[in-house]
């Protein structure tokens, strides 16, 4: 007599269903989590966001260097004081000498202390201070534009490959169907063979078709696994977790959307880069103009000195010398020009002029190339759907034949070839309809794309 472990079965049924509840319990990505995930995961994101922070601390770098200088300095020195009358120039390497002129060389030493407090400010520079703003200003727009054209890449990458993971993935379930068909032939061949109705070439010939349809089969998972790959390297998500959330239902059952977008280019990512790299341009000519105009300074200074030599030219002690004992304050206004500025103004602006022509040009190349994708996109639409027309008349006619010939085949009416050729048809036919979706899905997502509306198709894909 048998006997009835009541928690034998309880764990035997959960390790049974445990693969179905974890699949079943598996997160399914959206195409709109993949991206988020995506923006959040590449290092060449952090990258960008690092310079247009860079940007941004150049801005605040700029406004703080309108402001006074302000220099304190105390120099306090031990030698000797001769000198004689004449100015000449010191290079920078020839101390200089407070009097000590006199008919004969002392080298007693002697100590001298001095302290300064000098300040200068850029009293009138014409606009300089505002040109070099607004260039620091164009720099970060550049270096944000520069990221979001990054993102958008990236955001089409993530969708050319989600789409080609879904293609993949009804790829499967066709093949899925093809073995599922050769099994049902080799099962009636095989009845057929051992009744002695059919010869046994027969038998053998559907189970090399049924093994080719396995190979099949078996590139299609090769393929998925290495999209998946793919979206994992972009998003960050294991690969053995990438469940897209449209996978539910029969492919041939969804009706494509036409999404009719319209160019933006005021608001395209594409042309943003190339339009703030250009104002860029714009600002840097503007900055050179006013970088060689006059300068007007505000300059002012105290200070104080100490010497260990009276002014009768009598040595004292060395301490002497250690304090202050004269005190000085000096204010004064500057007018500074270099009388070659225009010549380097004019070539400064010369080298900026052509590399504006430049940006503009490479502005020009980009809206045009997205015209063309538009165009591109717009022509392959109306072709996919003219054949999305015909494509179900062609699926239901090969899923008819079959069964027609699946049935002659029973009756001993046809031989083998027409009945593989019939199931090769509706493969071909299930394939094909795979194949168009796929061709809508891309090319309504190069039209978003080209057009600067990629984000507002990315959410309309549920």
């Amino acid at each position: 007599m048998a006997t009835f472990y009541p928690g034998k079965c309880v764990v035997v049924t959960a390790v049974c269903l445990f693969p179905a509840l974890f699949l079943f319990a598996q997160k399914k990505y959206s195409l709109q989590d993949l991206v988020d995930a995506s923006n959040k995961n590449l290092p060449v994101l952090k990258q960008k966001q690092a310079l247009v922070a860079a940007a941004k601390a150049s801005v605040n770098e700029t406004k703080h260097s309108f402001l006074p200088q302000v220099r304190a300095s105390e120099q306090l020195t031990l030698a000797s004081d001769n000198s004689l009358a004449g100015s000449f120039f010191t290079f920078g390497i020839t101390p200089s000498t407070s009097a000590g002129v006199r008919n004969e060389n002392r080298w007693n030493a002697a100590t001298t202390n001095m302290g300064v407090v000098y300040s200068e400010y850029e009293l009138l520079n014409f606009g300089l201070n505002d040109a070099k703003l607004q260039y620091a200003k164009s720099f970060v727009d550049v270096q944000e534009s520069d990221l979001k054209k990054e993102l958008y890449f990236l955001q089409l990458e993530v969708a050319r490959l989600y789409f080609s993971v879904l293609k993949n993935q009804y790829r499967l379930e066709a093949d899925r169907q093809n073995i599922q068909r050769y099994e049902q032939i080799y099962s009636v061949i095989r009845a057929l063979t051992l009744s002695g109705l059919k010869p046994g070439s027969d038998s053998s010939l559907t189970k090399a078709e049924l093994s080719r349809t396995k190979i099949i089969f078996n590139q299609s998972m090769g393929r998925m696994g290495q999209l998946k790959e793919q979206l994992s390297y972009l998003t960050g998500i294991p690969a053995a977790e990438i469940q897209l959330d449209t996978l539910q239902g029969n492919p041939m059952d969804r009706k494509p959307v036409w999404y009719d977008y319209r160019m933006d280019t005021l608001h395209n990512p594409l042309l943003d880069y190339f339009v703030a790299k250009t104002k860029m341009l714009q600002a840097n000519a503007f900055l050179i103009r006013k970088s060689y105009l006059p300068k007007i300074i505000l300059a002012g200074s105290v200070w104080a000195r100490g010497s260990s030599i009276q002014f009768n030219d009598q040595y004292k002690s060395l301490s002497t010398g250690l304090g202050f004992q004269r005190f000085n304050y000096g204010l004064g206004v500057a007018f500074t020009y270099n009388l070659f500025n225009g010549m380097y103004r004019r070539d400064k602006l010369a080298v900026n002029r052509y590399q504006l022509q430049a940006s503009e040009f490479e502005l020009e190349q980009q809206k045009s190339a997205l015209r063309l994708n538009e165009l591109q996109a717009n022509n392959a639409l109306a072709t996919v759907r003219a054949n999305l027309a015909e494509l179900p008349v062609q699926l239901q006619s090969a899923k008819e034949t079959y069964a027609q010939k699946l049935a002659q085949y029973r009756a001993g009416i046809i031989s083998l070839v027409d009945l593989t050729n019939a199931s090769f048809v509706l493969y071909r036919s299930q394939t094909d309809y795979i194949e168009t979706l796929s061709d809508w899905n891309l090319s309504q997502l190069e039209k978003a794309a080209a057009t600067g509306n990629l984000s507002q198709f990315i959410q309309t894909i549920k």
